[in-house]
């Protein structure tokens, strides 16, 4: 069909050829019509069986027999607007869009992110100072002996602080750089799934009605891939930090004769011991992702995400530990 429609916008432009070439357009219709029907009764039979069992009855109509010789702008359409009429009927379902949104690179040092930060770092290192300690009675048991009372040391936890700030923030800085690098280097499709909105994206799941497990190993997939960058993210800065206090920073006065191979030896069983644990952390978080879409598709997936994230390092040391092994 798209050649006739050529062929009949080509004469439509040099009305000469079709004055000369052509006696009527009704006799050139007819022909037009009946070769096409042959050819679509060619194409759904084959020869020999049309030669054994002929065209089995079923009549053919040239509806154009009749009309005029005049050229109608309306009845010879052209390829573009025959393609813009039949491809929207035809093809209903569009190419899957991977939309990509970048966060900014230093987001950490937002107010709203810098806060946060800040707050749970100093609350994590001073909230175990303000631990009651129950009072001990003169008539106890002499094994019980009250412990030594020591000043209130509050520079160590602030300093603490200081490092754990700065240890997130790296973090979401390594991150975010991690995302520009694989949106320049990875396809789009991959760098899409990266970069996904996991809760977003177990929500949109929820809302297929998919089974419990397909449902449960679809999230925990999804949670994986978009945590993925972030667990590599804090394990490149863990490794960073093992590498200035394996070989940089300096030692106590009985550590000075601590030789170049000791310090390799130390640095690779930090480096396992960092490796496993992030590897552990991603795997509890995608499990736990899972497990907490179950409750709530979006609320549920970060919870159950944030607490499989925690949980997992603390895992492995348990399992080490009671494998007689070092991390």
């Amino acid at each position: 069909m798209a050649g006739i429609i050529l062929l009949l916008d080509f004469l439509k432009k040099n009305p000469s050829l079709a004055t000369q070439s052509l006696h009527s357009y009704s006799l050139f219709s007819a022909t037009v019509a009946a070769s096409a029907a042959a050819a679509s009764v060619a194409a759904g039979k084959p020869f020999a069986s049309r030669a054994i069992f002929g065209d089995c009855g079923f009549p053919t109509a040239y509806c154009d027999a009749g009309s005029s010789a005049t050229w109608n702008e309306e009845d010879i359409p052209n390829v573009q607007s025959a393609s813009e009429n039949i491809l929207p009927n035809s093809f209903k379902y569009r190419t899957k869009e991977y939309p990509l949104e970048l966060k900014p690179l230093f987001s950490a040092f937002g107010f709203k992110s810098f806060a946060m930060t800040s707050l749970r770092s100093f609350l994590l290192f001073y909230l175990p100072l303000l631990e009651p300690h129950p009072p001990v009675e003169e008539n106890d048991d002499l094994l019980h002996q009250p412990p030594e009372e020591r000043p209130l040391d509050l520079v160590t936890p602030f300093q603490n602080s200081v490092k754990q700030i700065i240890r997130e923030t790296a973090v979401v800085t390594t991150r975010r750089v991690l995302e520009r690098f694989a949106v320049h280097h990875v396809s789009q499709r991959m760098a899409w799934k990266l970069l996904k909105d996991v809760p977003r994206s177990a929500k949109r799941k929820f809302d297929r009605g998919m089974p419990t497990l397909l449902f449960f190993y679809s999230v925990s997939r999804t949670t994986f891939r978009g945590h993925m960058l972030g667990v590599a993210a804090s394990w490149i800065v863990q490794v960073i930090i093992e590498i200035y206090r394996c070989f940089f920073r300096k030692h106590n006065n009985d550590d000075e004769d601590i030789n170049i191979n000791e310090k390799i030896r130390l640095f690779r069983r930090k480096l396992f011991g960092t490796t496993v644990k992030c590897s552990a952390s991603l795997v509890f978080a995608s499990i736990g992702a899972g497990i907490g879409a179950l409750c709530h598709p979006s609320t549920g997936q970060w919870i159950g995400c944030a607490l499989g994230d925690f949980a997992g390092p603390i895992v492995a040391i348990v399992c080490f530990e009671k494998l007689h092994l070092q991390i």
